[in-house]
């Protein structure tokens, strides 16, 4: 998928349902949110989405704090909306298909698009804040900016990132950044 696609995915939603919050927005499309202790050790889970049965379910790492949760929750309704038809989608943090990372990709551009309006965005740059200061204005991590910048430039703005995130950086966030950063 484009970014194009993707982003134009994350704006049909938000108008369907006239909402923008990962909680409302799941509970709204009728998907099961659960939250399960998952530890906050190198490498732990932060969350998975399944279909069963027909019914979609997402678990986030409970242990986690509430800002990373909905980055988290944002990024699972990314592969709920852009992958649940895939037969790899309950195993999409298993590095068993070669579009893994693609799919990974795809849902943090969802995610970006969908916690990071663009007018938010451009209105903490033109506060002269630098990149990290502005995630942190944001609440987000600084490569789910790094995302959000990359749609920005499709659609013209001339922002450039410091960083080039990858497609699973919510895997090991914790190494990098560490997850108490965010409380």
């Amino acid at each position: 998928m484009t970014i194009e696609q993707i982003s134009d995915a994350a704006k049909r939603l938000k108008k369907k349902y006239d909402e923008t919050d990962p909680e409302r927005l799941a509970e709204q499309m009728k998907i099961l949110v659960s939250r399960e202790s998952m530890g906050l050790f190198e490498g732990c889970c932060k969350g998975f989405f399944l279909v069963h049965r027909r019914k979609k379910h997402i678990t986030i790492n409970g242990d986690l704090p509430d800002v990373l949760q909905k980055v988290v929750l944002a990024h699972e309704l990314g592969h709920c909306v852009l992958h649940s038809g895939s037969s790899s989608a309950a195993f999409h943090d298993v590095i068993l298909f070669d579009t893994a990372d693609q799919k990974e990709y795809e849902a943090n551009v969802f995610a970006s698009e969908l916690l990071l309006p663009d007018e938010a965005v451009l209105e903490v740059l033109n506060d002269d804040m630098f990149f990290f200061q502005a995630a942190k204005a944001l609440y987000v991590p600084s490569e789910l900016l790094d995302f959000k910048f990359r749609i920005l430039k499709r659609r013209g703005y001339k922002v450039e990132s410091p960083i080039t995130a990858n497609g699973d950086f919510l895997k090991n966030l914790e190494q990098r950044t560490g997850v108490p950063a965010f409380d």
